[in-house]
């Protein structure tokens, strides 16, 4: 038979032991227990581009946020009232204006012998001013026109006339809380950036924390540039463009498969949004469709990455 202070000095270890048994036996059925619970799916905030007059259709349809033209929503040739007037129309909604694109229209030039760099600072100004006061953290610079090189100036001049302009518009973007975002557009429509790869280059050399890039599917797809400039632009890249290929359709029309660049977009952590930017034959019908085709492409990829 055993002393007691043989039994004293074996009891809290016994004791200890026991405890441990119990913590390991609670941690495992816990365990157990997480999982049968569903895992939610995360997905990448998904927005629309439309009018401000359909901020709340946009809502109502099941959107995260709206993107407008700049013209449409900032409207930066117009008086104080008109761009109020639009403004009261998203706010009444309750609906948030993320984004805004078709930042600078085709009649001031960008580049070229009309080149009207004040001219555009000076739009521009207002355009970011009005941005800030609406919430907008990302202006889309595609602007095919404005930025087309015209047919037999020097490119290399004309290249530097965009960095130019894009080192002056960036400490306006930065005072009014606003990114920039270089849209690389497919050679159909422009004949300047026409890649994410090239985008990413301008941006590089204007070297601002404003001046960003974006990534439109369509163009890249219409270009022939695979998913993976979207990995090489990293963090470079803040904000997307989606639609179909054929027809520049809603997703879902040809159910095209979007993953690669989903998967691409998960390498490298995006923090961005994604919108729809389509031609849309019915958006009431079309729009539900498209969001949950896009989800279930995305769920594929829940279960081995999280956003």
């Amino acid at each position: 038979m055993k002393s007691y202070s043989s039994i004293k000095s074996y009891w809290p270890a016994h004791k200890l032991f026991l405890s441990f048994l119990v913590l390991f036996l609670f941690c495992f059925s816990v365990s157990l227990g997480a999982k049968k619970l569903p895992i939610k799916p995360r997905y990448f905030t998904l927005g629309v581009c439309q009018k401000a007059e359909n901020s709340q259709l946009a809502k109502n349809l099941g959107f995260d946020y709206i993107e407008c033209s700049v013209g449409d929503l900032l409207a930066p040739t117009q008086s104080e009232n008109v761009f109020r007037s639009k403004l009261d129309l998203i706010r009444e909604s309750g609906f948030e204006v993320y984004s805004c694109n078709s930042f600078i229209p085709g009649s001031l030039r960008c580049v070229g012998a009309d080149a009207v760099p004040d001219k555009i600072i000076e739009f521009a100004t207002i355009a970011l001013e009005r941005a800030k006061e609406a919430g907008i953290k990302i202006i889309v610079f595609g602007s095919g026109a404005s930025r087309k090189i015209p047919e037999g100036f020097d490119k290399q001049t004309a290249r530097k006339q965009f960095v130019d302009l894009l080192k002056r518009l960036g400490p306006i973007a930065m005072i009014n809380g606003v990114t920039i975002a270089i849209e690389p557009l497919n050679s159909k429509e422009t004949n300047f950036i026409n890649t994410v790869i090239e985008g990413c280059e301008i941006a590089k050399e204007v070297n601002h924390k404003n001046i960003k890039v974006l990534a439109d599917f369509y163009h890249m797809n219409v270009e022939g540039e695979s998913a993976e400039s979207i990995v090489t632009a990293g963090k470079l890249l803040v904000h997307c463009h989606i639609a179909e290929t054929a027809k520049r359709a809603a997703p879902g029309v040809s159910k095209e498969c979007f993953l690669p660049f989903f998967k691409a977009l998960r390498k490298i952590k995006y923090q961005g949004r994604i919108s729809i930017e389509c031609g849309w034959t019915d958006f009431e019908k079309q729009a539900p469709e498209a969001i949950q085709i896009l989800h279930s492409q995305q769920d594929s990829l829940n279960n081995t990455t999280v956003l």
